[in-house]
C-alpha cells in the first residue's frame, strides 16, 4: 500500500487514536537487523501494544511485534526485541520531559518505508476516559448517517 507521499505504509496502529488522544506527531527512524527489514517488506509486523521510552538519553521502540523471517535460520532476529529510534538528541530530551511531567505517552501510530528506510510515526498521546471514547463513536456515527443521507438525495 503506498501513500501520497511516496511511502510504502508497513502497518497502522488502529487503536491509538481511539484509546489516546493525540497532540503531536513525530517522524523517527529504526535501527533494525537484516531479517527485520526483509520481515517488513512482507508487511509481517504489528504496533498493537507498542510504545516508546526513553532510557539513558535514547529513545527505544518497546513491544513492537515483527514477525520472524521465514527464509532465515538461525541468523533470525527476535520478534518483541527493543527497538532504537534515531532522533535527535533534542528530540529525545523534549519528548522524554512531556512523558514524565505530564503524563503523556509516546505511541507508534504507522510504520513505512520512505525512500527505502525505516520510519516510524510517533504521537505524544493522552489516554482517552471511556465517555470520550463513547462521544467519538456517536460522532463518527453521526456523520456517517449524515453521508448517507447526502449520498440518497
Amino acid at each position: 500500500m503506498a501513500d501520497k507521499g511516496g511511502k510504502k505504509i508497513i502497518c497502522v496502529n488502529k487503536r491509538a487514536r481511539f484509546d489516546y488522544a493525540i497532540d503531536e506527531v513525530f517522524e523517527a527512524g529504526l535501527v533494525l537487523h537484516g531479517t527485520e527489514v526483509k520481515s517488513l517488506r512482507a508487511g509481517r509486523a504489528t504496533l498493537k501494544d507498542a510504545y516508546a521510552e526513553a532510557r539513558d538519553g535514547e529513545m527505544f521502540l518497546l513491544h513492537a511485534y515483527i514477525n520472524q523471517y521465514e527464509q532465515a535460520n538461525r541468523f533470525n532476529h527476535e520478534p518483541e526485541r527493543p527497538r532504537k529510534l534515531l532522533l535527535h538528541k533534542r528530540e529525545i530530551h523534549r519528548l522524554a520531559g512531556k512523558a514524565q511531567e505530564r503524563g503523556l505517552t509516546l505511541i507508534p501510530t504507522r510504520m513505512y518505508f520512505s525512500r527505502g528506510k525505516a520510519k516510524v510515526e510517533l504521537g505524544l498521546a493522552k489516554g482517552k476516559r471511556q465517555y470520550d471514547k463513547r462521544q467519538d463513536m456517536k460522532r463518527r456515527d453521526a456523520q456517517r448517517d449524515i453521508a448517507r443521507a447526502l449520498a440518497g438525495e
